[in-house]
């Protein structure tokens, strides 16, 4: 069974870790204080699953999923995560991150910048634009009326196969909107955004079809 290694296990990471368990994936945990406050999270997610150093989590999976805060990206393991489909789930908050110019001026995205850093990586941009309760509460199996897609970006069609048939294994469809230099538009304050899958105040959520998520996309303006 395939193996997704995380850098980052937190709401939206330690979502996506339980779906991959449920869906019969072995997973390898990491964050930036140590496998030892991963116990908690291990000890729900069951034998499938144990807590690693972030070199590590890289190194073991055939996956990987990195929820760090954007201004940690330039301290991912490169070296590890070389060869790897990638799946970046973060999002650029200048509040947060500080400002960076070539975002604030919209000459590139944060998936490319993430993506020059990994530059042996095949990075796919997915899991940014949905709250991790609705994360949690939306996945249905194939074929149900009330299955969520996901919008997905990235430069690699094989990469972009791989995160594909892995949204479809945890419960979503997945919505192709092109190359990373595209992923803006399921960035924050765009229209695919949070709202196509209800409000923050429902923690259970609203479910988004395919079709929904492409009139989102092609509603944003940059």
């Amino acid at each position: 069974m395939t193996t997704i290694g995380f850098i980052g296990s937190g709401y939206i990471g330690g979502t996506v870790a339980r779906l991959a368990v449920a869906a019969g994936y072995d997973v390898v945990v990491s964050n930036s204080r140590g496998p030892e406050t991963l116990k908690a999270l291990v000890d729900e997610l069951g034998p499938k699953a144990r807590a690693a150093t972030a070199v590590e989590a890289a190194a073991a999976g055939d996956i990987v999923v990195v929820s760090v805060p954007f201004k940690a990206y330039t301290k991912l393991p490169a070296a590890e995560l070389a060869g790897k489909v990638v799946l970046d789930t973060n999002n650029y908050y200048p509040q947060r991150d500080g400002n960076v110019e070539a975002l604030d001026t919209k000459q590139t995205t944060s998936a490319s910048l993430e993506q020059a850093h990994l530059s042996g990586a095949k990075l796919v941009k997915v899991f940014n634009n949905i709250n991790f309760k609705h994360l949690a509460s939306l996945a249905r199996p194939a074929g149900s009326p009330e299955r969520s897609a996901l919008p997905i970006a990235g430069d690699d069609e094989t990469a972009k196969k791989t995160a594909t048939d892995f949204l479809a294994a945890i419960g979503y469809d997945a919505v192709d909107i092109g190359p990373l230099s595209e992923s803006w538009r399921q960035e924050p304050g765009q229209p695919v955004y949070g709202p196509p899958y209800g409000t923050y105040e429902d923690p259970v959520g609203t479910p988004a079809g395919a079709a929904t998520i492409r009139d989102a996309i092609a509603a944003a303006k940059r």
